[in-house]
């Protein structure tokens, strides 16, 4: 299908996306764009997560990790489970007592002004890197796919693009987003699936056929618990699931004000209780996608890209099947990527003027001039950092920046498993030495383990010691009494 062709559906998506924006955000004001007047309902919250957490990333990759870790991913995914468990019966309550806009101001009532600080910057820190990554690797895509066809720069890809989400995102914040994120994750949703009935048809695969393809393939192999030492090894991966969804969900306010949107604690719960479950046959359906996709570059005699991450594109992208499949590709493409840039660029917005400004009680119409700025500021920053790994134009380098923001989820970690497990005080201003400290000492554990122990595969669970790490050591700064002015 011509490029142009493509854009003009791209186009018509957009207009979507304005339209959905000029609805929610009539008549809004700074508590719309924070916690959408925490009235959002439940259920559409909970569709619109969907396509937040599963990123353009998500979409491209998931379908080639069968190539080389099969279904094993799934062990991961139950282990979410354990993990939105947590948020919902320990965090939530928090948050909904608290009354909390953002996330991160528990800290500040439970610790002191350093540690509410440490933990916005962290936050700031892993969401501006990660959403930069992200959006990064799908526009590089859309690029190759469609803009370099029609003459236009990557610089103007992403002013576009970034342009484009702070339009429909700046009056109505998150009160926008949890509609248009809906929108997204049904187009998102429905790319997979079309995807799965084009290839199958190709196959020349009935339904009963398709389902015995996929359960009977070698790569549909699900656990591993025989080798300790890899990383897919189940519980390695399941414990992995269960905090990082804990940290990535539960501790990060891009996913959490969607939630703090929510009219009650109650609501909050069912949204979350549904999206868990709801994550499940998702991503069976990206995985099942990945078998299809290997069966049939088998059948057809396509060699199987080098970097895992190539094989939908290839396929969806290329002259081996209907140009249909490279429509619905770019859309769903599009659709997982801003889903989840858009709710991170909102999230920084909120922690930078509520967190760092501490700007939540300023009169209306000063706070709205501050949050627009910020919102220009934060839309201008992640275009910096995605030009900049446009620059390094090295993969390893970009993809070793994207891990060691991952880091930075262990110090929250650590201070909330502190402030919720113990009755202890802290010397507040040498918690910021404490979360710095922390993933440096892990990286370098990391190193000796797969040093020391042969074949050893180090996984996510460093984050878990990264946590510990930083629980270890304010303990150390610990005080029975609550501090005083000094020691603050």
């Amino acid at each position: 299908m011509h490029p142009f062709v493509i854009l003009i559906i791209i186009l018509v998506y957009f207009a979507l996306l304005l339209l959905i924006s000029s609805i929610t955000g009539r008549r809004a004001d700074s508590s719309s764009f924070y916690i959408g007047n925490r009235q959002s309902p439940w259920y559409i919250v909970s569709f619109g997560m969907i396509g937040a957490s599963l990123s353009g990333i998500t979409f491209i990759s998931v379908p080639g990790w069968i190539i080389t870790s099969k279904f094993y991913y799934m062990q991961m995914v139950l282990g979410y489970l354990l993990g939105y468990a947590v948020i919902v019966h320990v965090l939530l309550p928090l948050y909904y007592k608290l009354k909390l806009t953002s996330i991160y101001g528990y800290l500040k009532t439970r610790f002191g002004n350093s540690s509410y600080k440490t933990g916005a910057v962290f936050f700031l820190i892993s969401r501006i890197i990660g959403a930069s990554f992200r959006l990064f690797i799908v526009a590089n895509v859309l690029q190759i796919t469609i803009f370099n066809t029609l003459n236009v720069p990557f610089v103007l890809t992403i002013l576009i693009t970034l342009l484009f989400i702070y339009i429909y995102t700046f009056r109505g914040g998150i009160k926008t987003i949890v509609w248009t994120d809906t929108l997204q994750t049904l187009f998102m949703l429905s790319a997979v699936v079309v995807s799965i009935v084009i290839v199958s048809g190709s196959l020349d695969l009935d339904l009963k056929g398709l389902v015995s393809s996929i359960v009977n393939d070698e790569h549909s192999r699900m656990f591993n618990f025989t080798d300790w030492r890899k990383s897919s090894f189940f519980f390695k991966q399941f414990l992995s699931g269960a905090f990082i969804t804990i940290v990535m969900t539960g501790l990060d306010q891009d996913m959490m004000q969607k939630n703090l949107s929510c009219r009650n604690l109650r609501d909050a719960q069912k949204n979350m209780y549904w999206y868990s479950t709801l994550l499940v046959p998702v991503n069976i359906l990206f995985l099942s996608l990945g078998v299809l996709l290997v069966r049939f570059s088998h059948i057809r005699g396509i060699p199987l890209p080098e970097y895992t991450d190539d094989l939908f594109p290839m396929l969806a992208t290329g002259a081996f099947m209907p140009a249909f499949l490279g429509v619905i590709f770019v859309l769903g493409l599009i659709a997982a990527a801003y889903s989840s840039a858009d709710s991170a660029i909102t999230a920084l917005t909120t922690s930078i003027t509520i967190d760092l400004f501490e700007a939540e009680h300023l009169e209306e119409k000063r706070l709205r001039t501050l949050r627009w700025r910020t919102h220009i500021l934060v839309s201008l920053l992640i275009g910096v950092v995605i030009f900049v790994f446009r620059l390094l134009s090295n993969d390893a380098v970009i993809s070793t920046l994207f891990k060691a923001a991952g880091y930075t989820y262990g110090p929250l970690l650590g201070l909330y498993a502190f402030g919720l497990f113990t009755k202890l005080h802290l010397r507040d201003r040498w918690v910021p030495v404490i979360a710095v400290s922390s993933p440096f000492i892990s990286f370098l554990i990391k190193v000796l383990l797969e040093f020391l122990i042969r074949d050893y595969q180090a996984s996510f669970e460093i984050l878990v010691l990264n946590g510990f790490i930083t629980f270890a050591g304010l303990l150390l700064i610990s005080q029975t009494k609550s501090p005083t002015i000094k020691d603050k």
